[in-house]
């Protein structure tokens, strides 16, 4: 419905520090309905394919507070823990550890972890830009650039935005949608 095309951007430098990876999508919808439809919203369009249970996934999310944790709850009830909330500013700003090393594997070590930080810009007409940058890979060590290029060159957080978008403009559609009575 009203979307705009989820973009991406960033490569590697010579420079010693890794490019970040950036992506964006404008959404029908106001900032703080942004923030929360990301948020408190992101079982309901997170990529399974983004996770470690995968189709056993139960539920996936992030603690609403500084220092809250990005967790995810498998088959069993098995959880685990790939990030840790380093900013939390609804309705403009959120930041996080992305505690997954290049083989995929949980890092618990988050001066060892690349961060993720997103945005929620006002826009035109009551929509919001969500921008997404991606960065610290240099902090991962020699695998860093290569995970990067990795994440990039399979268009991952492009793939992420879109499932995002996607359900907030079904959510436009159809507000009742997850509502109980």
């Amino acid at each position: 419905m009203g979307r705009e095309r989820v973009t991406g951007t960033g490569t590697a430098t010579g420079t010693g520090t890794i490019a970040p990876i950036r992506a964006s999508v404008t959404i029908d919808a106001p900032p703080a309905d942004a923030f929360a439809g990301f948020t408190d919203g992101m079982g309901t369009w997170w990529p399974r394919a983004f996770t470690w249970s995968g189709e056993l996934l139960e539920r996936i999310g992030i603690e609403g507070r500084m220092g809250g944790f990005c967790f995810e709850i498998g088959a069993n009830g098995m959880r685990l823990d790939w990030g840790r909330v380093s900013a939390w500013e609804p309705p403009g700003r959120l930041a996080f550890t992305w505690q997954i090393g290049p083989d995929r594997v949980p890092q618990p070590n988050p001066s060892q972890a690349s961060e993720v930080e997103v945005t929620f810009a006002a826009a035109r007409d009551d929509r919001t830009t969500v921008s997404v940058e991606h960065r610290g890979w240099e902090r991962l060590g020699a695998g860093g650039a290569d995970y990067r290029e990795q994440l990039a060159g399979s268009g991952t957080w492009e793939t992420i935005l879109a499932a995002y978008a996607a359900a907030v403009e079904r959510r436009a559609e159809a507000p009742w949608t997850g509502l109980t009575t």
